[in-house]
């Protein structure tokens, strides 16, 4: 969902709550109609989850190794997310004699690297560390790990250093619902990938991080704003800097400042 989509929606929800109604014998403004790729896709990715539930489990009972999880991966790839085999995907794309599990091309271009682990194994820094490594070598931005049951999309911003924020996490095997599962997938679709929507995703979730919450409460703006209300609560004048202090020192957690 595009920025501009999304402010539309918080605007209609603020003029709700302030009362506003439809102009009589006019209707109330329907909800957005899904093109039809859109509404392919997500059916698509819904029947592949459903489909795949069982053999996923199975994997993860036995305790299947890499090679395996890999096999269901690539079937997900391409039945779910909508890739094809040939076309859109390339394994052991090699990255100075190191080998990535996969690489995802939209219209020839290299958009993405995967990286597969066995499905009983969590996935960790560790993990993300080694596909960041064949991205900066390739100026891909995006980055994905898997074992099957987990999906996890990064993003990568280049620089020095270089900027990595988790755009979306799914399990396949929580209890969350089966609508929640196809939102998040939808976004690593070839079709949503192809509008660049998962960038969308990843400028929102970024935009609220916590180091960016962390980076506006400890601007002079917000510190000022917080020495008025203490004043006219406490009629105690602190110091901006001492709130700067307070807030950085006690209030923040010390990850969110990294």
């Amino acid at each position: 969902m595009s920025e501009q989509a999304v402010q539309s929606m918080v605007n209609g929800q603020v003029e709700g709550e302030k009362g506003t109604v439809s102009a009589p014998g006019k209707k109330a403004p329907s909800t957005r109609t899904l093109p039809k790729w859109e509404t392919d896709a997500r059916d698509r990715v819904r029947s592949a989850i459903r489909r795949y539930a069982k053999p996923l489990n199975d994997l993860v009972a036995r305790d299947a190794n890499e090679g395996d999880t890999r096999l269901l991966i690539t079937d997900f790839l391409c039945a779910g997310l909508g890739y094809d085999k040939y076309d859109d995907l390339t394994t052991e794309y090699q990255v100075k004699g190191e080998f990535a599990d996969y690489g995802i091309r939209i219209d020839k271009q290299l958009v993405a690297f995967i990286e597969v682990k066995r499905c009983s194994q969590k996935l960790n820094v560790r993990h993300l560390r080694q596909v960041q490594m064949y991205a900066v070598n390739e100026g891909v931005e995006w980055m994905i790990l898997s074992n099957g049951q987990v999906w996890q999309a990064y993003h990568m911003t280049a620089g020095l250093p270089v900027v990595i924020d988790l755009a979306l996490e799914v399990d396949l095997l929580s209890d969350a619902g089966l609508a929640a599962k196809t939102d998040a997938l939808f976004y690593l679709t070839k079709e949503a990938f192809k509008r660049r929507l998962i960038d969308d995703l990843w400028r929102a979730r970024a935009a609220t991080s916590p180091k960016s919450l962390a980076q506006v409460l400890l601007t002079d703006v917000v510190a000022d704003a917080i020495r008025k209300e203490l004043r006219r609560r406490t009629n105690h004048n602190a110091e901006v800097g001492e709130i700067h202090r307070i807030l950085r020192d006690e209030v923040l957690r010390p990850e969110s400042l990294l």
